[in-house]
């Protein structure tokens, strides 16, 4: 969420946006027209750092905008333009311009920039710059065209010198390269028929027995919100008055939609280390409580796996390998969260939101909002007087502190790819396994 912070600038008095007052939260920006000044002095923000002319010194300013251009969901002409004379220097850029442009452009201009970024993917040398660009080539609109041509360039990275081969950049690249060229596919009947043998595996009381798991069911397609349940320390699931399942539901899309191993990508499917309840004083999250996060390698192996005798902090695959359930150690997608960790990715957390949801109306995720690679649920703040109004967001660190507390786990699968939210039947047949 680090790239949310561009907000803070925006902000013109140093008084606390967040108050609590007889235990209603407020988010003093959620005013109507405190969100239409917002909007205004974001939109103007990005005109003033885009009428630069791009140089050393005013790379910052680009990234601002582009930044910006993400988070308010905003188009112009003047945007395509700019964007167009950033790619014609893409090559003579810095990295952190390089990326910056790549994350606007996978989302906002897929195909469009096709052929400069196939020559950058062809001559780059710095692994994540290699990623993104191979990652922009294997959007769906591109039908696997260049997949064969990917996976052959990480095949001579890795000939010409074997460190490479543990590369997560590379690793996560070829995975997603030759899923494309038809590697490794399962046909939807077979995938369902796994899912429900296999699931369950994850949900049972045996699994990391005596730990509290918060569950996010996600689609791969992440334009559709999942669902997140709660298991207790004692193996049970919690459930609502009405004696069913908790749930609520939880985006795991970033606004960049890329995929989990890239910093500010989709949220990563895998196994993540949960550590406590914090409150963030960022404006975009919100003053609700959110769960604090780990992916493996981003913590040491003792937080990971809850145990001060482990001596050796050198992470390897079969460390988390380990901690999978016997059928998930040869599915290579659940291994996501471990090559993000690998990757650097750090900083991911469940939470809530204040992003106004007008933003991305039309969306498949309307009303939620996107993140920088977090697990999001709904929050809605009054446009009169910014009091919080709904929160399924509290209704999760609730159950969580029902289920007793948040040291435990949090696990992103996977389920069906179906163009849909996942609601609590696709779940139901997984949960009737172990209960």
């Amino acid at each position: 969420m680090k790239k949310l912070a561009f907000f803070l600038f925006l902000i013109i008095c140093t008084k606390a946006i967040f108050c609590q007052s007889d235990s209603v939260l407020l988010y003093k920006n959620g005013a109507q027209n405190s969100k239409a000044k917002l909007y205004a002095l974001t939109q103007q923000s990005i005109k003033q750092n885009l009428s630069l002319a791009l140089t050393t010194e005013t790379e910052e300013n680009w990234q601002d905008a582009f930044n910006a251009i993400e988070v308010i969901n905003y188009q112009s002409a003047l945007v395509n333009s700019k964007v167009a004379l950033a790619f014609t220097q893409i090559q003579n850029r810095t990295p952190q311009f390089q990326r910056s442009l790549l994350e606007l452009c996978y989302a906002k201009f897929p195909v469009t920039y096709n052929a400069i970024v196939k020559k950058t993917f062809d001559t780059v040398s710095h692994f994540k710059i290699l990623a993104m660009c191979g990652e922009y080539l294997l959007l769906p609109q591109n039908k696997a065209k260049f997949a064969s041509a990917i996976y052959t360039r990480i095949e001579n990275l890795i000939k010409n010198d074997s460190a490479n081969k543990t590369n997560p950049f590379l690793i996560s690249l070829a995975i997603n390269a030759r899923f494309q060229m038809g590697f490794a596919k399962e046909t939807p009947t077979e995938r369902a028929l796994n899912l429900l043998k296999y699931v369950p595996d994850f949900l049972s009381k045996d699994y990391l027995p005596g730990n509290v798991i918060v569950y996010s069911f996600q689609r791969k397609n992440r334009n559709y919100p999942g669902l997140a349940i709660v298991r207790s320390g004692d193996g049970s699931f919690v459930k609502d008055k009405d004696d069913t399942y908790f749930s609520v539901p939880q985006l795991a899309r970033s606004i960049n939609n890329l995929p989990g191993y890239l910093t500010n990508g989709n949220t990563p499917q895998g196994v993540f280390k949960m550590n406590g309840f914090d409150v963030s004083k960022l404006d975009a999250i919100g003053p609700t409580e959110n769960l604090q996060l780990a992916l493996p390698v981003e913590c040491t192996k003792q937080q990971y796996f809850n145990d001060s005798a482990i001596a050796d902090n050198n992470w390897q695959q079969q460390d988390y390998k380990n901690i999978l359930p016997k059928h998930w150690r040869g599915n290579v997608t659940i291994y996501e969260a471990f090559f993000a960790g690998l990757a650097g990715r750090t900083e991911i957390i469940a939470h809530g939101t204040t992003v106004n949801p007008d933003y991305y109306k039309g969306q498949p995720y309307y009303p939620h909002t996107p993140t920088e690679g977090c697990l999001c649920t709904k929050e809605i703040w009054s446009n009169i007087d910014g009091k919080r109004v709904e929160s399924n967001q509290q209704k999760l660190i609730d159950a969580v502190k029902k289920a007793g507390g948040a040291n435990g786990y949090l696990i992103v699968i996977n389920i069906e790819d179906e163009q849909r939210s996942v609601t609590l039947k696709d779940i139901l047949p997984y949960l009737k396994q172990v209960n």
